[in-house]
């Protein structure tokens, strides 16, 4: 398919995803309504307070899960990589136990689990969990340059991150529903100051990333040829994992642990528009913008009035797609 209709379809996606998104809720709006909240600021609370943070959010961390999965695709020459493939999802769930942890306390309201005392502590130590968790991995595996081992280390230290985390809530029971809801992730609380953070993360880390594109084309030729053309791997290696991690920790930090985005996003754009990273990275990030919205606008009517964790809505359409893909990759041999 010509790159040209794919970047039109993204853009078309992240329009009606806006759309949507701010005019689906507990409430309908009418499109009128929705349109003037858009266009002018402040005029509606519902929309302007409440669902355009909420929708531009959810957009950020979709973004920010399919850029990182497309440059770990691209790292690990795999592509059934993920964000989440050197524990950064089990860092995320460890920091956020050990948050509520030193907070001392967790109100009953499930909102607060993320606004606890000053608001900070749980994303912080979230954020925190899973910059640890890959630097870890990095250090048992030798540095960047030793793949398999990357990997490896990866699962080891997600595994006894995820350990950790259990003895903590159990050791807390008052903890259990709050540790459990972050690692189905949630985008109901997400306002203004998270949307902030969010634009924060992506502005640092999307710039080096579409940078290091060439660097990861010239990696699919294989190691070997991309060191005759005089790349520094290993440094270069090192920046992209720093800046693919950073966006990954500041996504779960804010929303909480949210699956497949970033397996689904890559895979299906290479599928459509061919495998230069220059392109794919940036598609990826309108991609899992558009997707993530809409999974949030399945998990809000799904079972209405209440709410289904957005996790739980991606778990379900990325599983068989995962799926299909191993049957796909079993098929070739």
């Amino acid at each position: 398919m010509p790159r040209a209709w794919v970047w039109a379809g993204l853009f078309g996606l992240l329009l009606a995803a806006l759309l949507l998104g701010v005019a689906v809720g507990s409430v309908p709006l009418p499109w009128p309504a929705v349109v003037g909240g858009l266009l002018h600021p402040g005029r509606d609370p519902i929309v302007f307070d409440l669902r355009l943070p909420r929708v531009l959010g959810a957009m950020l961390v979709g973004a920010a899960l399919g850029v990182s999965g497309a440059a770990y695709q691209g790292l690990f020459k795999n592509p059934l990589a993920d964000p989440y493939l050197m524990g950064t999802a089990a860092g995320a769930a460890f920091g956020a136990a050990v948050g509520l942890v030193l907070e001392g306390r967790l109100s009953p309201a499930y909102a607060e689990w993320i606004r606890v005392g000053s608001g900070l502590t749980v994303p912080f130590f979230a954020f925190l969990g899973a910059l640890f968790a890959v630097f870890l991995a990095v250090v048992l595996a030798g540095g960047v340059g030793r793949t398999r081992e990357l990997i490896l280390s990866g699962v080891v230290v997600g595994s006894v991150l995820t350990g950790l985390t259990t003895y903590l809530m159990l050791a807390g029971a008052d903890r259990v529903r709050a540790v459990f809801a972050y690692t189905l992730g949630n985008l109901a609380f997400l306002g203004w100051p998270e949307v902030g953070r969010l634009a924060l993360y992506l502005a640092l880390a999307l710039p080096v990333l579409v940078g290091l594109a060439r660097v990861l084309n010239a990696m699919q030729l294989g190691e070997t040829v991309a060191r005759t053309m005089g790349l520094p791997l290993e440094a270069l290696k090192l920046v992209l994992v720093v800046a693919a991690t950073l966006v990954t920790a500041g996504a779960v930090a804010e929303a909480g642990i949210i699956g497949f985005v970033g397996l689904v996003v890559p895979h299906a754009l290479r599928r459509l528009g061919g495998g230069d990273y220059r392109f794919l990275i940036p598609a990826s990030g309108l991609g899992g913008a558009g997707l993530l919205v809409f999974a949030d606008l399945v998990a809000r009517v799904l079972v209405r009035p209440a709410e289904l964790p957005v996790g739980v809505v991606t778990t379900l359409l990325g599983g068989p797609f995962f799926l299909y893909l191993l049957w796909r990759m079993r098929a070739r041999g």
